[in-house]
């Protein structure tokens, strides 16, 4: 599937979802079924800064494709981080670059977290372009 197919696709599912409250116990169960983090990984090189919480991002690079590790000491912060790592994760690094992060506004989290969660999620995408680029510029070096 495309990133924007994935988008697309979690987009769907939250607007099936009947109110805020079902969308957060989502956002909630996505943070229990992230991949635990290896703890090697949870470094202050991978703290993404601009959050209020304390959220770890991991990426490397595997045939061609961004592979994202994240985890949070937060629950919701982890499942907004798990939720960025399902749609990013997999993908080659100039087709993230290419794709907006525009059904983040779809999904209503843009006003329907608090102003410090809304900041950190604007930090945590930053964090994702930031190595969808620099992957992208090493692959044409």
């Amino acid at each position: 599937m495309s990133i924007l197919q994935d988008m697309a696709q979690l987009v769907d599912e939250f607007q099936n979802l009947p109110d805020w409250e079902a969308r957060y116990k989502r956002i909630i169960t996505m943070a229990k079924n992230l991949s635990p983090m290896d703890e090697t990984l949870k470094t202050d090189d991978n703290k993404v800064r601009g959050c209020s919480s304390t959220v770890w991002l991991h990426a490397e690079m595997k045939d061609g494709r961004v592979i994202f590790q994240a985890d949070s000491d937060a629950v919701l912060v982890r499942g907004l981080v798990a939720l960025l790592v399902q749609v990013y994760s997999g993908h080659p690094a100039q087709d993230i670059l290419n794709a907006p992060p525009d059904f983040i506004e779809e999904l209503g989290l843009n006003v329907n977290l608090s102003p410090n969660r809304a900041n950190g999620l604007t930090a945590m995408v930053k964090q994702v372009m930031i190595y969808a680029a620099a992957f992208s510029a090493k692959k044409t070096n």
